[in-house]
């Protein structure tokens, strides 16, 4: 009578390998899709901050009867998105409001005499 071999289960090295690959291979298409996202999301908030700094403006206008010039943090009511570098240039009639991030990439500006106001470049 033969003696039954005790056969051992498991994957082979050639099914971990293909799995392996198949990991890599999404992996390569997943990881430049999510930083594309990403910038994305870094140009929105550039265009959010230009729109609520020009509605900073106006308001501040409405208080003061001048347009604000300088850093738009300072501005009162506007908050900015963190990393966000605004600058507010005020004239006796109409301002402009330019916006950037350092991981976006478009910088926006807003300028109050022209149509459309927003524009990204």
């Amino acid at each position: 009578m033969r003696s039954a071999r005790h056969r051992e289960t498991g994957f082979t090295l050639i099914e971990l390998l293909v799995v392996v690959a198949i990991i890599g291979s999404l992996a390569a298409i997943a990881i430049p899709q999510f930083a594309s996202q990403k910038g994305k999301g870094y140009d929105a908030r550039v265009m959010q901050d230009a729109r609520n700094a020009a509605t900073g403006e106006e308001a501040y206008f409405s208080d003061t009867l001048t347009y604000f010039t300088g850093n738009c943090a300072a501005m009162p009511g506007v908050v900015l998105s963190p990393g966000m570098t605004c600058t507010a240039t005020g004239a006796p009639s109409s301002f402009t409001i330019t916006t950037s991030h350092p991981q976006a990439t478009k910088t926006c500006t807003w300028s109050s005499n022209t149509s459309p106001n927003l524009s990204c470049s």
